[in-house]
């Protein structure tokens, strides 16, 4: 097809010489059958994972609340003094005496939330291991406890 379609563009658009129309169709070519399953495969590889990440990033930008401890894009570690629910911006605490204004979506990481992420799964994995019983009850106990570190934004 792609030979016939050559001639023709060679031709200036007319038929070849004889009367003869070239043999077959639009779907006579295999790229035609690849073409549906590169658009699948661009969808689930590209648009499918962006769109998941655009909507975390948004349910993140959304829950900030007073007292979450953050990091910006800049890497300013600090807490949230206030959120603005008119407008797009928030007041983060560094240290004594010094505040930030800044836009929310200058926001890369919610340090509390991550906090309490890892609490949830901590008691999760603690509450599959009782089911199974024995030291595991302990073990994954211990770890819970021992599973936090130090506050990163005390010096």
């Amino acid at each position: 097809m792609f030979n016939h379609l050559m001639i023709l563009l060679a031709q200036g658009g007319q038929p070849p010489a004889g009367g003869q129309q070239p043999a077959g169709g639009l779907f006579d070519s295999p790229i035609m059958f690849l073409l549906p399953v590169g658009i699948v495969l661009f969808y689930f590889l590209f648009l499918r994972p962006m769109r998941r990440q655009e909507q975390e990033r948004n349910s993140l930008l959304s829950n900030i609340k007073k007292n979450d401890k953050v990091i910006t894009n800049a890497g300013i570690y600090g807490t949230v003094i206030s959120v603005a629910e008119k407008e797009d911006e928030i007041v983060v605490k560094v240290d004594d005496n010094v505040r930030l204004k800044m836009v929310k979506n200058s926001i890369l990481r919610n340090l509390t939330n991550e906090e309490a992420a890892k609490d949830a799964e901590a008691a999760k994995k603690a509450a599959k291991a009782a089911k199974k019983g024995g030291k595991a009850v302990e073990a994954a106990a211990s770890t819970a406890v021992t599973g936090k570190k130090d506050d990163p934004l005390k010096f």
